[in-house]
Order: structure tokens, then C-alpha cells, then sequence
């Protein structure tokens, strides 16, 4: 299950809604699993069907986050015309274990689909999502 506070999980939509039409993504970081520091990031492709982070930008913030004592509790980025599920690229590119991979649809302007899966060896498994104040 991901136990998510409200106030980062807007910000995830927010960012996702504000690059529609291209994918939005990025990362919470955070100390034993526990999603704390929203972190977007460049979609360097711009792209409205793929999403890839920079490097430079991915190594410095990785950097940051070891510094910091952190790791990538959450890994997020948008569908823009599709549902928020995990397509064969995201699971192909799915490295992080230990980290939720949050899908976020802005297909529908006024409908937002969040979800969350954990994706190991190319297994795909969704999970509750639990919001807190």
C-alpha cells in the first residue's frame, strides 16, 4: 500500500495537469519508505506518449537524494490519453525495486485517475492508495 499526504499527491496532479499535453513526471523522496519531498522533473523527451528524465538532471537529484539521506519512495509521471496503468515501456524501464510508480491519467480535464503499482521483474501489481491529511 502507498500511505501518500494529500498535499503531495496534489502536487503530483498539479504537475501533471500543467504539462498536459505532454507527460509530466518526477519523484518523492524519502527516509524508510515514507513519501516526503516532492520533486518534479524535466520530461526531456516533451513528449504526449513517452517520458524519459534527463541525466544530468536524474544524477543530480539522485545525488541530492543520497546526500540527503533519501531515496525514490515514489516515481510518478502522467498518461495523457490513456488510463493509468503501465505501459509495456514503463515496465521495461522499471529499475527501483523498492519504489511505487505512480501513474497519474489527465485524459479526462475533469476526472483524475491516480494509481499505484509496484513493478519487479516486468510484474506489474497495483495497490491501494491510501491519502492522508
Amino acid at each position: 500500500m502507498l500511505s501518500i499526504p494529500r498535499e503531495l499527491a496534489d502536487k503530483i496532479v498539479a504537475h501533471a495537469r500543467a504539462d498536459h499535453p505532454d507527460e509530466a513526471c518526477g519523484v518523492i523522496a524519502g527516509r524508510d519508505g515514507v513519501p516526503e519531498r516532492f520533486i518534479p522533473m524535466e520530461n526531456a523527451e516533451r513528449s504526449p506518449t513517452f517520458y524519459r528524465f534527463d541525466s544530468k538532471e536524474q544524477f543530480r537529484v539522485w545525488r541530492e537524494m543520497d546526500d540527503r539521506d533519501e531515496t525514490p519512495v515514489v516515481i510518478y509521471h502522467s498518461h495523457t490519453a490513456t488510463e493509468a496503468y503501465p505501459s509495456r515501456t514503463d515496465i521495461a524501464y522499471a529499475s527501483e525495486p523498492d519504489t511505487h510508480y505512480v501513474l497519474v491519467s489527465t485524459r479526462e480535464e475533469g476526472e483524475t485517475e491516480f494509481r499505484s503499482y509496484r513493478i519487479l521483474d516486468g510484474v506489474v501489481t497495483e495497490e491501494e492508495v491510501e491519502f492522508l491529511p
